[in-house]
């Protein structure tokens, strides 16, 4: 993902999300224990002992990170590792961080790091191969459209299903449009986010429903709109819908025992609510977003 201003036909960099099911159900099954005992038994999980090993792309964008650089505690990510370190009594100087690029990070086979947070959304087919965590961030859907286009001012339920929507192959928003708003025309499907962007620039589509973080990035964080090289066909982030399951997960290596402590440190900043400062403080662009009913 990239916070910064792209055309509408060059958004192939964007990360999409490989799920064709919304009924995600529980992240983890591993048991979560107290952490005063995570505490006094991390070293014996650690891939490094003595040291908390957290693995993110590079380059790691705003506002998950700020300035490329994920040991400042600064950006959503940054911050809730920090804050899972200090749960878990891991001083600051005790996490390392290392690159692992995105889609190599869900691939089968050893990690060599603790954890890995990047914006990876929990799927079934997932984790068959690797462990997640808990969620540390629930995510919308939401939708994209041309500024001036109908959908923008007329989307109730029974409108949204009037649209020509399009989308890629195998992502969450693909079977959002599927499964939750069921149009009466069948969604145009496209092999990459670029050509699915394409289309809509073209006007082929009216909309193409993707989670709030990656609409976002469709759009530039300040005005909310993406302006071609033309500056013309301007997209806006028109809303988001409220959530049904799907949300990111700290990415562990196929059943890492660390996950149940990653597991209570998370549970415990929900609870004293750090998890929702820290949302308020790094994601206000994310939930400053109007919630549309599908």
């Amino acid at each position: 993902m990239r916070n910064l201003r792209l055309t509408l036909a060059g958004l192939v960099t964007l990360a999409t999300i490989g799920t064709v099911s919304l009924s995600t159900g529980l992240t983890a099954t591993a048991a979560t224990p107290s952490l005063a005992s995570c505490k006094s038994s991390i070293n014996a999980h650690e891939f490094t002992k003595g040291k908390l090993t957290i693995a993110t792309d590079n380059p790691a964008y705003t506002p998950w990170f700020v300035y490329n650089t994920p040991s400042n505690g600064k950006g959503y990510e940054s911050a809730v590792s920090y804050g899972i370190a200090k749960e878990l009594g891991v001083k600051k100087s005790n996490v390392v961080w290392v690159h692992e690029p995105f889609n190599a990070s869900f691939e089968p086979g050893t990690k060599h790091f603790d954890f890995d947070i990047n914006e990876i959304s929990f799927t079934s087919a997932r984790a068959q191969v690797v462990t997640f965590s808990n969620s540390y961030y629930d995510v919308q859907q939401s939708i994209i459209a041309l500024k001036g286009s109908k959908i923008v001012k007329d989307h109730t339920k029974a409108e949204l299903k009037t649209y020509q929507y399009g989308d890629q192959i195998g992502t969450t928003g693909l079977a959002y449009i599927d499964q939750v708003i069921k149009p009466t025309k069948g969604p145009r499907v496209f092999n990459s986010l670029a050509n699915a962007a394409s289309a809509l620039e073209t006007h082929q589509i009216d909309a193409i429903v993707l989670d709030t973080p990656d609409g976002q990035y469709m759009a530039s964080s300040g005005s909310g709109e993406v302006i071609n090289a033309k500056k013309q066909n301007i997209a806006i982030q028109v809303g988001q819908f409220p959530s049904v399951g799907e949300h990111y997960g700290l990415l562990f290596q196929k059943g890492n025992k660390l996950v149940g402590c990653v597991n209570a440190a998370i549970a415990a900043m929900k609870s004293n609510g750090t998890l929702a400062a820290l949302q308020t403080k790094w994601l206000s662009v994310y939930t400053s977003v109007p919630i549309i009913e599908p």
